[in-house]
């Protein structure tokens, strides 16, 4: 297959890399004559393409009126992740832009809440809450307070070329479970090399630019090799220790290092590396499971997946109400996040591909619940080249039985690591990914070197230091 993909599945993958990486214009709301008053929800843009499943749950919102006599809209914002907070601090910062309900990364959370742009949640904004997996909805707190409610999570996997893997003989194709490690994947690399594979280049790629990918793959790394590894404790003091981050920066060298790693992967997003895993560049990729019905899609039987050696990290956003809107209005705002967020909404986005926050979208299709907020997605969707859900459901059974939601998707979430918790997150990522330029960046040492993972790690716990408290 390789660069011989069709010109439809390029599209495709080139369309939902870009939705989900780069955001787009502004989404207006159609003119009309409605004088309801509107819940203003603001969002990044949905990697399930125009009308996507947040939309049509906001219109299943919107159909129950009579009942609460209010309709929501979605308004989506441009940019990247680092983008589109800036603006919504901003914007709550200035009162440039009435907002009721924001959806924040889940890093976000304490630095909202502390900054006073969002209040704190009662129950009434959460549905059946011991039903949101204990691990998503940890990150809903701070301080003790819950103040957002999961939307969708996140967690890293790894895709993987069955195709390729036959060609370079290797004793296993399917590595469901915790069936494979990084050790195993080096040993990869000399049957892969071997095996004469058209456009291969490399074992594997994944997210290194100077970004938040990069903080990602450095908490994976640093969370795999020291054990109950934390950059900060519940309140955000500062708890590592350079030791730690030696050995966490000595095992993030390991796995990324040539000729292991695909060249250029230290400029790859998420974009350019899903770009060489579907050229056949790589066997294996690490990336999130929106990507999955689409990768399904493309290359069928011949697509693995599995969790993702060592310790991924959790992601996801959750949806919190702003402390400058009213509190007739943050009344009807919770009842929308508590829509948005229950078993059938859940089920909904599950079916979209996103990765469900709650433990009963895993369960069996039969004892499950339906999906009946968006009857576009009763089958589950795709998104089209042309940017409209396609009803297509993302496959659960692969070739070799496992299912993906039950047996890789949901104990992927439950065993990932939280990034730190802290009202300064957006200065410790911006540490991590400066200091991580003497690893990935261009040689600045004497003669094109570069300076040792101990010194590079002193340099971290030292800056750090600086930016945490404790």
């Amino acid at each position: 297959m390789a660069r011989r993909l069709t010109a439809a599945s390029l599209s495709l993958l080139s369309l939902l890399t870009f939705t989900a990486c780069t955001g787009g214009d502004v989404q207006e709301p159609p003119a009309d004559a409605d004088s309801s008053p509107r819940i203003v929800v603001a969002s990044g843009q949905d990697v399930t393409g125009k009308n996507g499943i947040r939309q049509q749950l906001i219109d299943a919102w919107n159909a129950k009126e009579g009942e609460h006599g209010y309709r929501a809209r979605l308004v989506e914002l441009p940019g990247s992740a680092d983008q589109q907070r800036s603006q919504l601090l901003g914007a709550l910062q200035s009162g440039s832009a009435e907002y009721d309900v924001v959806n924040l990364d889940v890093t976000w959370i304490p630095e909202f809440a502390e900054a006073g742009r969002i209040r704190p949640l009662d129950d009434s904004a959460v549905k059946e809450p011991e039903d949101l997996i204990k691990s998503v909805d940890r990150t809903s707190y701070w301080d003790g307070k819950r103040y957002a409610v999961p939307f969708n999570s996140d967690a890293g996997l790894l895709y993987y070329r069955k195709d390729h893997l036959v060609k370079a003989s290797a004793s296993r194709t399917d590595l469901g479970g915790d069936d494979v490690s990084w050790d195993g994947l080096r040993e990869l690399r000399g049957p892969l090399d071997d095996a004469g594979i058209d456009d291969y280049e490399a074992i594997w790629t994944t997210q290194l630019a100077a970004y938040e990918g990069r903080t990602v793959n450095a908490i994976e790394a640093f969370a795999s090799a020291v054990p109950n590894f934390r950059l900060t404790d519940g309140d955000g003091n500062y708890v590592a220790t350079e030791e730690q981050l030696t050995t966490g920066m000595t095992e993030l060298w390991e796995r990324t290092q040539s000729p292991y790693l695909l060249e250029g992967s230290a400029e790859s997003r998420e974009a350019e590396s899903l770009s060489a895993f579907a050229e056949g560049r790589t066997t294996f990729l690490r990336h999130w499971p929106y990507v999955y019905p689409t990768l399904h899609e493309t290359f069928g039987k011949n697509l693995g997946v599995a969790r993702l050696p060592g310790k991924a990290v959790l992601g996801g956003q959750s949806l919190a109400v702003t402390s400058s809107t009213s509190e007739q209005r943050a009344a009807k705002a919770a009842e929308l996040i508590a829509f948005l967020t229950d078993p059938d909404s859940e089920r909904c986005l599950l079916r979209a591909g996103f990765a469900a926050t709650r433990a009963s979208a895993y369960e069996e299709p039969e004892t499950a619940p339906d999906c009946r907020h968006a009857r576009a997605y009763a089958e589950g969707p795709t998104a089209s080249p042309t940017g409209e859900g396609t009803g297509r459901m993302p496959p659960d059974r692969m070739a070799d039985g496992t299912s993906y939601f039950r047996g890789i998707l949901r104990p992927a979430l439950g065993a990932a690591v939280e990034r730190p918790r802290t009202p300064l997150y957006g200065a410790v990522t911006h540490t991590l990914t400066t200091e991580l330029d003497a690893l990935y960046g261009p040689p600045r040492g004497p003669g094109g070197s570069r300076p040792g993972v101990a010194e590079i790690a002193k340099s971290l716990d030292e800056a750090l230091r600086k930016i945490l408290p404790g």
